[in-house]
């Protein structure tokens, strides 16, 4: 149940009322950002709420038990706070998100009703939405460390060790925001760079990264595809560095760097199929794997 203010509760018991929604948006860089649906921007709590902005909100359903409130937020990309560079580049993932219901006629008489997380978070050329994750949204999060057969490290990590060195190269032809082919990376066999991290250095998207999908030669053109479209345009000359990646499996660990040693995973733990297969030798306590 919500503590009312009582100036507030005596304006709903009033049978007239003057409310409006306002969203506070607190991003991982610290930007604060403030939307209302009011038809006039409010100034609350030394925080100025745009007015116009798209904003709507679904039905909100909550339940006694730790299941995540369904509330998601959808809007336009109409104001210059929100545009889809920022949202293609992650600043408003885990964004912590309030929601409040507000006079506005007076701004002091509000109520917080709800306050979580911004959860996945989809997004269009002119629209977007978000879904909002409630407090207990972090119980349902696992913790502690999960056995597998592959490594839970970073690549490069405290854990990992391995010393990455960048590669510097330079974007040559493109074919859109995805794909491209690059110069400075020769030598390099094909597929050393899947899963790997691009950095920008300089053209539109300097500054952001995106994961490599495909590292591919063809005669001596190197080619690059990434997992998902840079938000600016990408043109020849483009600057970047670039770190192999690793796909966590103990033999590219074994191979590729030479890192065995401190291997995260798991590789020779049974699985299912042997805890389910019958006995076929004598149990004598060796390895099942001859090493």
């Amino acid at each position: 149940m919500k503590s009312l203010q009582p100036a507030l509760a005596a304006h709903l018991a009033s049978g007239t009322t003057t409310l409006c929604w306002c969203w506070k948006i607190t991003r991982g860089d610290g930007a604060v950002l403030g939307f209302t649906d009011h038809d006039q921007p409010l100034s609350v709590a030394g925080i100025t709420f745009e007015a116009a902005t798209g904003f709507t909100a679904s039905e909100v359903q909550s339940g006694l038990d730790l299941s995540i409130d369904n509330l998601t937020v959808e809007g336009a990309l109409s104001s210059d706070s929100i545009n889809e560079a920022d949202l293609a580049a992650g600043l408003f993932d885990c964004a912590a998100i309030e929601i409040w219901r507000v006079n506005w006629a007076d701004a002091s008489q509000r109520v917080l009703m709800r306050k979580g997380t911004l959860g996945e978070v989809k997004r269009g050329k002119t629209g977007f939405s978000a879904e909002m994750r409630g407090l207990t949204a972090a119980l349902n999060q696992p913790v502690g460390r999960a056995f597998g057969h592959s490594c839970d490290a970073m690549l490069g990590d405290a854990r990992c060790k391995v010393a990455l060195t960048p590669i510097t190269g330079s974007v040559t032809t493109v074919t859109d925001t995805r794909r491209f082919s690059v110069s400075g990376l020769s030598g390099c066999a094909a597929g050393w760079f899947a899963e790997g991290v691009l950095h920008f250095t300089s053209g539109a998207n300097v500054g952001r990264s995106a994961l490599v999908k495909r590292h591919a030669l063809a005669g001596s053109a190197v080619t690059l595809e990434l997992w998902q479209a840079m938000s600016k345009p990408i043109a020849p000359s483009d600057a970047f560095t670039l770190t192999p990646g690793c796909d966590k499996q103990f033999a590219t660990c074994q191979t590729k760097f030479a890192n065995v040693v401190n291997f995260r995973g798991h590789p020779y733990m049974p699985g299912t199929a042997a805890a389910l297969a019958g006995v076929s030798k004598p149990l004598d306590g060796k390895s099942r794997y001859g090493h």
